[in-house]
């Protein structure tokens, strides 16, 4: 078992706080100096074919790991083929060379511990390699070959296909992946690829001759930036690099520059009707610009004020103090290379649906008005840079930031430029950015929930209402092919046997896990002492010791109840359906049952059930046990969650992780210490399904 319904237990956790509870005021809280940054030294050089490379020498640990960046980038998919540059840089690496298919470099690379990965970003493409040192010659050679002459099988081009059918069949299952994606779209507008999103037709349109086709236009040696990092001399490393590259001699015209942002959005109010849900999640906001405005770092400073956490004015109004909100914040989402957008984002009770609106705008109009406090403006000011600084607490993040800056035109001092700008930002300057930037006339504001809850009639803000179709976003569920459904049975295989053994986890009748859960200051900091238990077939209790007082949930699959200090009610649906998918996704049962849907694409196994439930793995090569697992949860809002897995010990013949690090929405989360594991201890029903 693993870590469970840690949002929630914390959501519910801070709604229980009285005012004695709550911890000392933000203001008391002391930031110590932050640490300069120093850049490493770097090896810089470009190859005769135009290929630019980079190389930074790191002897702490025996690996070599390496990234190549190509300006390529799903905004070049054609308009009626989106989803193109994914099929692409997907099936580089699973769909083989032209000398050997994926599953034969899968084989190779899983018994020398290394991997080779491909996939292409809105922006930019990417091909990745990470090996033991003295694997470096033989992992440098399949990197090579995946980069200058990938395969493109057939058969892997159909598998990648159809999971991203699999994908548009999902994705209105989570508001808050609906509400991000329609906001996009709202504010991008449909005449720029920033608006589009994939569809069944074009999906469908895709074809092997496509792909080849953006690949060629796109890798070429001129049109890439190689970074290694590692345990090696850069001497020999170069010389292995022009030795490797030497006769990939490609030429194609400059790659023209990404589409620009047309911005022609229609301010106003957009439903995506949901009846299933309890809350509304949503996302207000408009365009904002990019890294080199001249007042991003105020603009940056002003947004951390705004909605930057338990300390922000949206949080202590709309959350604290009139109740609305679950959850809330802002962000200036700043671009590399294009316009980002500010966006105030969150969920809140269905019935104050319309005043969590009317709060927020008031709250928008009172920073574009009155200057910040001085201990607000400090605050942030330390918040913003003691986050920023964590891009470049390693060598290997340093060179990537600089990788990435590189690639996008910018010079490598610029974090220095930043963080003296930042010092500089006054009140004065919030109150000026506010003003200037902030434009409430251009809110688009999307909202998925249940109108029918409401208390008050969108239409009662004075703004038009939009419908938004959720139809038109529906997809078909697209069923695995027989050599992916093979090739995921192997796979699964392999990690049942890595656990223990099927027949040991099958003879699992009860299950119980203790554990310390350490939440990231951004999430409250709290610290967790936690119980989970299951007991066959479906009954599912957790309890959450918080300074506070004490969470349980029970669940037997269809029904249950929920315990907090203010008393015990019946399990609300969103809540049985969150409790249903921890007990899915208990790693000592998912490699059972005939009702698993299984795919598999390298090192990485997805599984999933009829229920619509899935989940990622990606294992050892080696051991075969997860090294980590992603998945987007009922209740997490769309959030995409992964959970970093170490420490495996036995017990009752069992492996379980002992660490796990989890990630939300690409942010720490928490970190997770299990104290104890036990199974058939001879729980009954009667213990599991009796209330505090």
């Amino acid at each position: 078992m693993r870590t469970i319904l840690l949002a929630l237990a914390v959501s519910a956790a801070v709604a229980a706080q009285q005012p004695a509870a709550i911890p000392p005021s933000y203001t008391d809280l002391k930031f110590p100096p932050l640490r300069e940054v120093q850049l490493p030294k770097i090896t810089e050089f470009t190859l005769a074919d135009g290929m630019r490379v980079y190389l930074l020498e790191d002897h702490n640990l025996p690996l070599v790991r390496g990234t190549a960046l190509v300006r390529t980038g799903n905004l070049f998919d054609p308009a009626d083929k989106v989803g193109l540059a994914t099929v692409t840089g997907d099936t580089m690496r699973a769909g083989g060379t032209g000398s050997r298919s994926g599953d034969q470099i899968d084989e190779q690379l899983e018994n020398i511990a290394a991997s080779v990965e491909s996939s292409i970003d809105e922006s930019f493409g990417r091909v990745t390699f990470s090996t033991l040192k003295e694997r470096t010659d033989e992992v440098l050679g399949v990197f090579h070959d995946v980069l200058t002459d990938p395969g493109f099988r057939q058969n892997r081009i159909d598998l990648i296909i159809r999971q991203l059918h699999g994908a548009v069949a999902r994705r209105n299952d989570e508001p808050r992946g609906i509400s991000q994606r329609e906001f996009a779209t709202a504010v991008y507008g449909a005449k720029t690829p920033y608006g589009w999103d994939m569809t069944d037709a074009t999906i469908d349109r895709i074809k092997r001759e496509d792909v080849v086709a953006f690949y060629k236009r796109y890798f070429f040696p001129a049109n890439i930036i190689l970074a290694v990092q590692g345990d090696f001399e850069a001497g020999e490393m170069r010389a292995k690099i022009e030795k490797a590259f030497a006769a990939w001699t490609v030429q194609q015209p400059a790659v023209p520059p990404f589409p620009k942002v047309d911005n022609t959005a229609t301010p106003g109010i957009y439903l995506a009707t949901k009846p299933d849900v309890t809350q509304t999640m949503f996302s207000i906001g408009h365009l904002s610009g990019t890294m080199r405005d001249k007042d991003y770092p105020a603009l940056d400073v002003m947004a951390d004020i705004l909605g930057g956490g338990f300390k922000s004015r949206l949080f202590q109004t709309v959350r604290s103090k009139l109740g609305y909100a679950y959850e809330i914040d802002a962000n200036w989402g700043a671009g590399f290379d294009h316009p980002g957008a500010f966006e105030i984002a969150g969920s809140t009770k269905s019935a104050s649906t319309a005043d969590t609106f009317d709060a927020i705008r008031k709250e928008v109009a009172k920073i574009r008005t009155e200057q910040v406090s001085p201990q607000e403006l400090e605050t942030a000011k330390q918040t913003v840079m003691n986050s920023f600084v964590f891009n470049f607490d390693t060598s290997a993040k340093t060179l990537n930031r600089l990788l990435t800056y590189r690639y996008y035109g910018y010079p490598d001092d610029f974090i220095f430029q930043y963080r003296a700008n930042v010092d500089k930002v006054t009140r004065a300057d919030i109150l000026r950015v506010a003003k200037e930037y902030l434009d409430p006339s251009k809110f688009v504001l999307v909202a998925v929930g249940n109108p029918k809850d409401f208390g008050k009639p969108l239409s009662s803000l004075g703004l038009p209402v939009k419908d938004i179709d959720l139809n038109q976003a529906d997809g078909k569920p697209v069923a695995a092919g027989p050599e992916d459904s093979a090739a995921g049975k192997a796979l699964l295989a392999k990690l049942a046997n890595a656990l223990g053994g099927a027949d040991k986890l099958a003879s699992v009748k009860d299950a119980t896990q203790t554990a310390t859960v350490q939440l990231d200051q951004t999430a409250g900091g709290l610290k967790i002492a936690q119980t989970s238990q299951w007991l066959a077939p479906n009954h599912f209790r957790q309890e959450n010791i918080l300074p506070f007082g004490k969470i349980a949930t029970y669940s037997d699959g269809a029904k249950g109840w929920a315990a907090a200090p203010q008393g015990t009610v019946p399990i609300p649906p969103a809540q049985l359906a969150q409790v249903n998918f921890e007990v899915f996704r208990l790693l000592f049962r998912l490699p059972l049952g005939d009702d698993r849907v299984v795919s598999a694409a390298g090192s990485k196994l997805t599984v999933s059930d009829k229920e619509g439930r899935s989940v990622t793995l990606t294992l050892d090569p080696a051991s075969g046990l997860p090294l980590s697992e992603s998945y987007v949860a009922p209740g997490s809002g769309g959030a995409a969650v992964e959970e970093v897995y170490s420490d495996w010990k036995e017990s009752g013949g069992i492996k379980t992780p002992r660490v796990i690090t989890i990630s939300q929405g690409g942010k720490h989360f928490a970190d997770v210490t299990v104290t104890g594991v036990t199974f058939n201890s001879g729980l009954t029903a009667e213990q599991i399904i009796k209330q505090p």
